[in-house]
């Protein structure tokens, strides 16, 4: 090896050589193959397709022709890569799902949405669609500029007029080294008024051009969610875009419900959905599905899936929004050359680049057109000249020996140029008869008119830019079509848990010493009053069921506590259990002190502005806040009301601002006034006093009440009645009410007021936890100053500790209930017979 000469062999760093040839390579990839124009939107393999059919004549006037024909010229004259490369490249641009406006017009096996694959190149026929003529429109004036293409014997445009933006029309994605690009298309007629209020306004703001431009139109259409990430992609050049397909619910006849999809997110895969559909149902990740199948024709698109009797189609679609395809996010990333070099864009640049671009085409246009009525007008001079002077031509003609020297007489004689004594040597006879003489001076006369025309637009921008807009809107009025995509206006961009959730009526028990759970609302069978009632929560022997509520899982639960602070929940994170299960210690749900009760639970829907909170403590403290100042709430909680010493929550309500409040006391008083007596506070303010109290008396309820309710009384030791609103007046709050139950040893002291209308079921819960469940109707309606009737046989030492009013449930009653009712008639109407001789008399407020 040593004795080897050298051979001129230059030793290099394999580092450095390495370093250069991959940037060599990489910005090849950039420029060359892998990323759009801004000018035009097209790539090299694409550009050359089209210049290489124009080349065929190969347009949407003529006949389709072979494929493989037109991929060995693109191959052969222009693109030196792979015929695979070109002919996927060219089928993409013949498919209705790949491109909004198809650039190519495709006869055969194309594909389809479900991934199937063209047809081989030799079996497909194809030519230019009518659209893409307009990209490579008066290409032939002089408007773009060419290069030579690899072996230098063609030649090839640097980019096409591009009559239309196709850049956005059509969109474009690609991967270069270190880069990639991934634009969406636009509908042609929005972005063609986006590119027309760019020229009218060089100032106009992103947020006015989504005023005409409101985002993507994909070719499949689908739905894009919410405009913040079209807003982010249109102002950065970056964005993220949440698309759904569109699909129907339809109710059969049998009552199921079925849910038909009908449009697709942009580039998916429809066959491998189905299958992924499948496979989640097969392994029970989506329940409710009894039948999935593909329904879809040339007619369109549709894709049935039937819904088990007792599902929820909502819940079902919304699992599949989530864990399927039919759900997709879009990553707009508008990366273009600008002048050979990669930039991301945003809209009103790309606009802008586009608009520049046609102010060229059509000033060289102009010049282009310019010259040629120039030289035509010059010619047609002469003509003139010459049949002004026809004898004296023609005797000079006649006495020439050559051409040339003919030619070089009347450029002597009468002053005329080469090309114009050229034209006149080359003029035939019949020029010289009266028509065509008129012919020439008016095709003068005209070509005048049209040179004036051409310098008057070279020499005014605006004239040039009127144009553009009269050209674009011709194109607009010839192509522009529906708009496919729906935009939402706002709303969640992407699938929260919450929508994975059935709406579904529960109830939410928790217990004295902290213990919640949730159980559906019909849990329970009703029973006549004077039932014996059914466990309904398993519990420790110093516990019993405090609370109650009636709410929908979809619900905010607000939970209120005895130190005024206020935590809120969905209902659906409410954990369910069994009806005799204990339940989950409130403190591993909300962030309680252990010295801290919850003493109220409030569904709300929504935070409404108009809606009020209506707070009342132990001892007879009011206030009302409006329920926006509960919207955001901390975990560790808000503080709801400021209490005084010694003092607790103990009740809270939602009004609209103009209602009647009644609170009930211990020892059977009740105060009603109206809830506008009370001004609207702040969040944490003490608020005013609501009841006058007299020694050893609580408050133990409050609610609203309306004309024609009724007011619902309970006793601890199982008593209860209703009275007519009528029987307790309006009065000013802050004093002591009127009586609405007669206490005594008998009936025990008032543990529960309520307002009811006898639309609802009653719900009883002692300190045991026994439940029973009754229709409000069952209970006795008497005057205020009465003791009640027997509502549920309490066994020894136990007392009724809370009650709650809940939907009715229209269930056959029970038999054994209905037998115990009947025997407690005697002694319920014994109980009325004895209270209605007590002295009714009012104790009027001080």
């Amino acid at each position: 090896m040593a004795d080897m000469p050298n051979r001129g062999v230059k030793g290099i760093n394999i580092s450095t050589e390495m370093r250069t040839s991959f940037l060599d390579y990489a910005m090849s990839v950039i420029v060359s193959r892998a990323l759009p124009d801004v000018r035009d939107g097209l790539k090299p393999v694409h550009r050359r397709i089209l210049y290489a059919m124009q080349d065929l004549g190969n347009t949407a006037d003529k006949p389709h022709k072979k494929s493989a024909r037109i991929v060995g010229d693109v191959i052969g004259k222009y693109h030196p890569h792979g015929d695979s490369a070109v002919y996927d490249t060219m089928v993409r641009m013949a498919q209705d799902f790949n491109y909004r406006y198809m650039l190519v017009d495709g006869h055969g096996n194309f594909g389809s949405v479900d991934g199937d694959a063209a047809a081989a190149m030799r079996y497909t026929e194809s030519r230019m669609s009518r659209i893409a003529m307009e990209l490579l429109r008066d290409i032939n004036k002089d408007t773009i500029d060419y290069q030579d293409n690899y072996d230098g014997q063609e030649r090839e445009p640097i980019v096409l007029p591009s009559r239309f933006p196709n850049l956005l029309v059509n969109g474009t994605s690609g991967i270069a080294v270190g880069m990639a690009t991934n634009i969406p298309p636009h509908h042609l007629g929005e972005t063609i008024n986006a590119v027309l209020a760019l020229a009218d306004n060089a100032e106009i703001t992103t947020e006015e051009l989504m005023e005409v431009l409101p985002g993507p139109d994909f070719p499949t259409g689908g739905i894009i969610m919410g405009r913040s990430g079209i807003r982010r992609a249109y102002k950065t050049g970056r964005g993220s875009l949440v698309i759904r397909g569109k699909v129907e619910i339809e109710q059969k006849s049998n009552g199921r419900e079925t849910i038909i999809v009908n449009e697709l997110p942009y580039q998916v895969n429809k066959a491998r959905l189905i299958e992924k559909i499948a496979e989640l149902v097969r392994d029970k990740k989506i329940d409710g599905i009894t039948d999935l199948r593909d329904e879809s024709d040339r007619n369109g698109m549709r894709i049935v899936i039937e819904i088990r009797r007792d599902a929820n189609a909502n819940v079902v679609l919304n699992n599949l929004y989530k864990q399927t395809a039919l759900q997709s996010s879009f990553g707009v990333n508008m990366l273009a050359l600008v002048d050979g070099q990669p930039k991301v864009l945003g809209l009103k640049e790309i606009l802008y680049h586009y608009l520049e671009h046609q102010k060229v085409v059509i000033r060289r246009r102009t010049q282009y057109d310019l010259r040629r009525a120039e030289d035509r007008a010059h010619i047609l001079e002469g003509l003139r000249i010459a049949l002004d002077n026809i004898d004296a031509i023609i005797a000079l003609i006649r006495a020439s020996k050559t051409t040339e020297e003919a030619r070089t007489g009347l450029m002597e004689q009468f002053k005329l140029s080469e090309r114009q004594a050229q034209a006149i040597l080359d003029m035939r006879l019949q020029r010289l008869t009266g028509l065509e003489r008129d012919k020439i001076e008016e095709e003068y006369k005209d070509l005048q008119v049209l040179i004036a025309e051409l310098r008057a637009i070279l020499a005014d921008e605006e004239k040039l830019v009127q144009i553009i807009r009269e050209e674009l809107l011709e194109l607009k009025e010839r192509f522009s079509d529906e708009r496919r995509t729906d935009i939402t206006a706002g709303g969640a961009e992407m699938i929260e848990d919450e929508d994975l959730i059935p709406v579904e009526n529960s109830v939410l028990t928790l217990t004295h010493n902290g213990y919640i759970k949730r159980l559906p609302a019909n849990t329970y069978r009703s029973q006549r009053r004077g039932g014996r009632g059914i466990q309904g929560m398993g519990t420790n022997d110093d516990d019993f069921v405090e609370h109650l509520l009636n709410t929908s899982t979809h619900d905010t639960i607000l939970f209120f506590t005895s130190k005024g602070r206020v935590f809120r929940t969905k209902g659906y994170q409410v954990p369910e259990f069994s009806r005799t299960a204990k339940g989950l210690p409130i403190i591993n749900l909300l962030g309680v002190d252990k010295d801290e009760n919850v003493t109220a639970m409030i569904p709300v829907a929504e935070f409404e502005e108009d809606k009020y909170l209506f707070f009342v403590t132990r001892n007879g403290v009011a206030k009302r806040t409006k329920v926006s100042e509960f919207a955001n709430i901390r975990s560790n909680g808000l503080i709801a009301l400021t209490l005084r010493d010694n003092d607790e929550l103990i009740g809270v309500k939602m009004t609209n601002g103009n209602e009647d409040i009644v609170i009930g006391t211990k020892h059977g008083m009740l105060i009603r006034f109206n809830e506008s007596d009370i001004r609207s506070m702040g969040r944490v303010a003490g608020g005013v006093r609501g009841i006058r109290l007299r020694d050893g008396d609580i408050t133990v309820g409050m609610d609203v009440i309306e004309e024609g309710k009724e007011i619902l009384v309970v006793t601890e030791k199982g008593f209860g009645k209703r009275t007519s609103e009528e029987e307790y007046r309006i009065q000013s709050r802050g004093g002591y009410g009127l009586k609405t139950l007669h206490v005594t040893e008998r009936n025990g002291s008032l543990v529960a007021m309520k307002a009811v209308d006898g639309t609802e079921d009653l719900m009883l819960i002692t300190i045991n936890g026994i439940l029973i469940r009754m229709d409000i109707n069952d209970i006795s309606v008497i005057g205020r100053s009465t003791q009640g009737v027997r509502l549920i046989r309490l066994g020894e030492d136990e007392l009724v500790a809370t009650v709650a009013k809940v939907e009715k449930e229209d269930n056959d009653e029970d038999e054994e209930s209905e037998s115990d009712s009947e025997s407690e008639s005697a002694d319920a109407d014994s109980d009325i017979e004895s209270n209605n001789t007590d002295v009714d008399v009012d104790e009027q407020s001080d």
